[in-house]
């Protein structure tokens, strides 16, 4: 009995590796989490089917003589009074804890019909006890809780009862019965012991490859919830080089690339890792894989030094994934993960960059969302104070009580533009959209007050074509950037001159404002249409509010355009397409 239970041990190595070769598959374990599906539970069925019979082929053949039992090692060709001790069950019994009555049942009826078909005069019982053990492991699932793996001692218990009820079933239903008295006596013990130490090794291996699987993902998921968390810290200033060289920094950490590099439409914004010698930021792109992908919208892998057509010989960057950046389905840049050698490149990097990629843009596109709502609020904000700004109005109210008595016609006339410009400006905080001829009104009141201010030391010159004054734009959009000329453009000059263009060109509008004062440095151009940039005089708003509006509505290439010298004067100008509506505000 004891040698028989060594052979039995034996046995079920086999099965026990088999299913240790199993859980190494993805689409065992995908079997195992979609067992619900009714396809699945028929792959599940035949697959624990199939060990059952397995385990069938795996057995001893035994044949029970006056007392004793002769081993017989043919497990194919079983003479009617030959019997098999075999590990069966645990294919079986694993099916029903693992998916059910249904699979239980089902794999116990092929294994069963498999067993009856070899003959023996054990045929019928083992059979009838297969199907039973199926259904006892289905109701044990039942009762646990539908669990997605059993415990260890539970699908040990169940073994032992399992095949407890297939001896009793072989004395009931075997003939002659003393034979079957003398089978049991001895593989009864070997068979019970054996068979559920199998089954709870099967089940802990599959818990434990589950377990691991359960704790990589949670890990991912971890490093992918830290990336979210800081790449939207970083985003919330903008796609730039400094936020760009610190989500590289991040994703370098994150991944398992040689190189994470971040470009837009024209330039490397950032690269960290290897290659940053010659990768550099502020540089023009230097690979045609990046132009391809930028060309083309759709990731892809070079696994060569060839396909990357990097145009330094010595890069050290043989190969990359790249993965568009898009906003609003624009591409506007590209994500890359180099490495020093293809065969780093793992399936699961390709799927992490393309998550990553798709991260990136719709994070993107989600600051771009909360940007453009702060805009609006604070819009409205601007529109409200511009309704009471305390310095404009005081200095109109000076400027008109100084006119009373010396030029009260005058007086009377800035009273009237003043009303007309307070009175737009709630306009304005109103309505989404104004005409070219409002905003032009508006702007012109402005100005009226600011000439009298200043007497003869401002000069205003318009050129509009009356054609196009019924265009639809943004409101307060022409008036902010007239009042940043005269604020910081003409500060302190006697001879100020501000020029207004507002021309049609083929399907669009252009407008400009034109100064001659004393113009902007060439690194402050690029901060005043990408952030808030506070000065003494005001609150940094006005250009990047209008610059950012525009943006957004009309696209990139209606944002603002500063051209400008020191000491030349400035001219600051923008695209509109051509909007109309019949119902215009007024």
């Amino acid at each position: 009995m004891l040698q028989l239970l060594f052979l039995m041990i034996e046995r079920i190595g086999v099965i026990v590796t088999i299913a240790f070769i199993l859980t190494r598959f993805a689409t065992f374990r995908n079997l195992i989490d979609h067992k619900s599906d009714r396809l699945t539970k028929i792959k599940l069925m035949i697959l624990f089917g199939i060990f059952g019979i397995i385990g069938t082929y795996t057995g001893i053949a035994v044949e029970p003589y006056q007392g004793t039992t002769l081993w017989v090692s043919d497990v194919i060709h079983i003479q009617f009074n030959e019997a098999i001790a075999n590990s069966r069950v645990i294919g079986v019994v694993i099916g029903g804890l693992l998916g059910g009555p249904v699979v239980g049942l089902g794999a116990g009826l092929i294994a069963a019909i498999h067993r009856m078909l070899l003959g023996g005069f054990t045929g019928l019982a083992c059979g009838v006890s297969t199907v039973v053990e199926g259904a006892m492991a289905g109701i044990v699932y039942k009762k646990i809780g539908n669990r997605r793996i059993v415990p260890i001692g539970t699908a040990f218990f169940t073994g032992l009862v399992a095949e407890t009820v297939q001896m009793a079933i072989i004395l009931l239903l075997a003939k002659p019965f003393e034979k079957a008295l003398a089978l049991v006596q001895v593989i009864g013990l070997p068979m019970i012991v054996a068979n559920s130490i199998g089954i709870a090794i099967f089940i802990a291996i599959i818990q434990s490859v589950v377990h691991e699987e359960d704790r990589i993902e949670a890990d991912q998921a971890q490093k992918v919830l830290h990336v979210v968390d800081q790449t939207l810290f970083h985003l919330r200033k903008g796609l730039n080089e400094e936020s760009a060289k610190e989500i590289s920094k991040l994703l370098l950490k994150t991944t398992n690339a040689s190189a994470v590099s971040i470009t837009n439409q024209e330039k490397i914004l950032s690269h960290v890792g290897l290659g940053d010698d010659h990768h550099t930021p502020g540089h023009s792109l230097l690979t045609e894989a990046t132009k391809q992908v930028l060309k083309s919208g759709k990731d892809y892998v070079a696994k060569s030094f060839d396909e990357i057509r990097c145009q330094q010989p010595k890069c050290p960057l043989q190969a990359a994934i790249i993965v568009p950046i898009k906003k609003a389905g624009e591409i506007i840049g590209v994500l890359k993960f180099y490495f020093a050698n293809q065969k780093q490149i793992r399936l699961v990097d390709r799927e992490l960059a393309l998550g990553l990629g798709g991260l990136l843009s719709h994070q993107i596109e989600a600051v771009e969302a909360e940007k453009q709502a702060k805009l609006v609020s604070e819009a409205e904000i601007k529109a409200l104070q511009a309704q009471v700004n305390p310095h404009f109005l005081f200095n109109s109210l000076n400027t008109i009580v100084a006119l009373i008595r010396t030029n009260p016609d005058l007086a009377r006339k800035l009273l009237i533009q003043l009303g007309n410009f307070f009175r737009q400006n709630l306009n304005a905080s109103l309505h989404e959209l104004v005409s070219i001829g409002q905003e032009i009104n508006h702007t012109r009141s402005y100005l009226y007050i600011e000439q009298a201010r200043f007497f003869d030391r401002l000069q205003v010159e318009f050129q509009v074509d009356q054609e196009i004054e019924h265009v639809l734009l943004p409101p307060l959009t022409l008036q902010p950037l007239v009042e940043n000329a005269i604020k910081h453009g003409l500060k302190g000059m006697k001879n100020g001159r501000i020029r207004i263009n507002v021309q049609k060109q083929e399907e669009m509008v252009y407008l400009a404002v034109m100064d001659n004062g004393i113009g902007i440095d060439s690194k402050r151009i690029e901060l005043l249409l990408n952030q808030r940039v506070r000065s003494k005089e005001g609150t940094g708003f006005g250009l990047y509010n209008v610059h950012q509006r525009l943006i957004s509505r009309y696209g990139g290439a209606s944002g603002l355009h500063i051209e400008s010298e020191q000491g030349k004067g400035t001219k600051v100008w923008f695209l509109i397409p051509i909007v109309q509506k019949q119902e215009v505000s007024k």
